[in-house]
Order: structure tokens, then sequence, then C-alpha cells
């Protein structure tokens, strides 16, 4: 694959505005790493991904790793006095493509160079036909604390729609693996709405992934992204598009089930089964925290400034070995901005949104949606929460875009 030129503009950076930076370790603060690194290219994603034939002798894993230790140090350097990192991700792309060896060599970059504060939570994505028995035992001596497995499905046709190539039993094999090598904290990852699956082909992902014993699911429906090879096969009339009220009831079910069984949303696409279960780094996002993301096309945020690296490894490698900023771009957000997000992120999880974040048309808004059963609102004046109810949940974007104005 040839490299897509980036304007050769990159220089060290000038940092961030003081006040971005004044608020620095008040917020929550993680850092995201992202592995570019897949060894198949499913046909519904869209993510900043690269097969070993698509790349060729352009990049691996070894200029990857010495790119991130330099981006991680040029973090620190821009931060100055940065606290210690709460959460650490590791997402993808397939970071246990890297090996229990890689990942602790990732681990080790983030540790030395940012710390990790006390009882941080560290995650990593993984996909199941790359872990094994001492995969998982590497990663916890590391000192990872999290895992969190892509399974989609666990029906055979389903999975050969979304082009996965792991079988279908094998993320349930994972997931018992690791607890079994001492994680406590396990996440299955479900898709739900391929053209194709039934009804009782969910009920029986929901059963695999309640019999695997682990205490956070995520959910999301399948989102037919432009570009992708999913995308044409709709296009061409090969799959039907997915349909909204299959997905709304398929949605339903989920929670239902999930529920039933003690895992209970936090996130409209999140279940844990306690508040130790949920997913510490990604609350951080939704709660408006801060983070340095590390990685080809990994996005960062730092007081209500927004960036972005290249996304092609050669370059994102190249430009740090020349000691230059893989920055492509940023945004520093304006107030209307930071208002409009944080109406959409916190309306999302559990402990909703305070009415005191809305204006006055907003808390009209919000008391209407309430009447409608949208909504519940603690309090209807200034002092309130706004929460999804079970419906609300399903009307979420159009929720936000009511109280937003």
């Amino acid at each position: 694959m040839d490299v897509v030129p980036v304007p050769d503009t990159h220089r060290p950076p000038a940092g961030l505005p003081e006040t971005a930076l004044a608020g620095l370790g008040t917020r929550p603060f993680g850092v995201y790493v992202h592995v570019p690194f897949c060894a198949t290219r499913c046909g519904y994603c869209d993510f900043n991904t690269y097969t070993a034939g698509e790349l060729g002798s352009a990049a691996s894993p070894r200029s990857w790793l010495d790119a991130l230790r330099r981006e991680l140090e040029l973090g620190a350097e821009i931060l100055g006095a940065a606290p210690r990192a709460e959460t650490v991700f590791v997402g993808g792309g397939t970071p246990s493509l890297l090996g229990a060896d890689g990942l602790a060599e990732v681990l080790d970059g983030v540790r030395s160079v940012f710390g990790l504060a006390p009882g941080a939570e560290v995650t990593t994505e993984s996909n199941p036909e790359s872990t094994s028995p001492e995969f998982f035992a590497g990663i916890r001596d590391a000192g990872y604390t999290r895992v969190s497995l892509g399974m989609q499905s666990a029906a055979r046709h389903v999975l050969k729609v979304l082009d996965r190539v792991h079988t279908p039993g094998r993320p349930v094999d994972a997931a018992r693996e690791a607890r079994a090598a001492g994680f406590e904290h396990v996440n299955l990852d479900l898709i739900y709405g391929t053209p194709g699956e039934r009804v009782e082909d969910l009920r029986a992902s929901l059963d695999a992934v309640l019999s695997a014993g682990v205490d956070h699911v995520s959910a999301y429906a399948l989102i037919v992204e432009d570009g992708t090879a999913l995308a044409r096969r709709v296009r061409r009339g090969e799959l039907p598009a997915p349909d909204d009220d299959t997905l709304a009831s398929y949605y339903e079910m989920i929670d239902s089930v999930l529920a039933g069984a003690g895992l209970t949303w936090y996130e409209v696409s999140n279940w844990a089964s306690g508040e130790a279960a949920r997913c510490r780094h990604n609350l951080g996002y939704w709660q408006g925290g801060d983070w340095w993301g590390a990685g080809p096309g990994a996005h960062s945020h730092v007081g209500g400034v927004r960036w972005w690296n290249v996304k092609h490894p050669a370059k994102y490698s190249s430009l740090l070995a020349e000691g230059r900023s893989p920055e492509a771009d940023r945004e520093v957000l304006t107030p209307e901005d930071r208002h409009l997000e944080r109406i959409m992120l916190e309306l999302r999880i559990s402990d909703g949104l305070a009415l005191a974040a809305l204006d006055e048309a907003g808390v009209t808004q919000a008391r209407a949606a309430a009447a409608e059963g949208l909504l519940e609102v603690s309090d209807l004046d200034s002092r309130g929460r706004a929460v999804l109810t079970d419906r609300g949940r399903l009307l979420a974007d159009a929720v936000v875009r009511r109280l937003a104005g």
C-alpha cells in the first residue's frame, strides 16, 4: 500500500495553550495506545488498521514500538507536570498480535514515561484467535488488569458475513482462560443486527456470553460504514441494510437478558456487574476527561483541545524518527462545542446529565421529554439530573438533539 502523502508541515509541537493545561490533573487522565495491525481485514471495519500484506516493508511492529516510545516521551514534554495515568487502554487493530512481550513493552513505555496512578486500570483489546493461556498469564504479569475480547456473535453464518476468522466457541474459551490467569475484569464485545442474524442467533450469543462468566459486556448495533466491503455488498444488493425496528427489538432483548443475569447498563451500549466492573477509561471519555492518544491515527484531548495523528504507520514512524510531531491536525473546541459534547456524552451514561448544564430552553425540553417517558428527571429544577429511560435509550440521539437545541 502506498503511503498517503502528508504536507511537510510537521515540526516539534508548540505545545498546548495554558487554558488547556490549567486544569490538568483535576479531570480524569488516561493514555490510549492505537495498535494498527490486523491479521485480516473484516468487511464491516473502517478503523485505521492494516494487514501485513497492505504494509509490506513500509512498517512493522518493531518500528511502531520504537515510534510509540518517542511519542510518549513527546507527550510528557508537552504536558509538563502530567498526572500519572489513571487508565491505559490499548486498542486497535489487534493488540494481541504483538504477543505478551510486545504488550508488556507498550505498558513499560507508559509506566516509565507517564507513570501509573495507584490502582490504575490497564486494558487491552484482544482477538480470541491470537490469545492463549500463556498469553493471558504474560500480560497479567506485565501489569494489565482488564481484557476486552471481540466476540461479535456465536453464530458461524453471522461471523462469515462480518468476515470474522475466529471460531464461534473460541471467545468463550478465551474469556475463561483470562479469568483463570487472574483477570477479574473481562469484557466480551457483541455486534447485533448483522444481515441474516435471527433472534435465535442473538439469544445463542447472549447465552454464550453469560456462560463465560464475564463481568462486562459491550453490544453495538451494526453500522454500515462507507468505504467498507460490507457497504459495497449492501450497495450491490447482496445483503440488506440493517433494519431500525429489528435493531431496536434486538437491543431490548440484549438489555433484558443481561439485566436478568445481573449485568446492568451504565452506558447505552455497555453493561457491567457492578461499579468496579465498569470501564473507567471509557468513562473518562464520556465524562469529559483528558487523554493522550498515541499511535497512528490516534486522537487526544486535553482541556478543550483535540488533535489527531497521521494515519499511516510508516509516516507516523518516520516523523517521530526525525524528531517531528506525528500530529496531522487539531481543533480548539468552542464553548458551544463543549456544551454539545457534554450533553451528548453524559446523557448516554446511567448517572445522567445535570440539568444545570442546560440552558432554559434545554431544561424545558428535558421536562417535555420526561413527560413523554424518554427521561427520568430527579428534580425538575436546576439541581436535578436527567437519565434516559429504557425507551429513551432507543432514541438517545434524538433526545440529545432536543436538549442541545
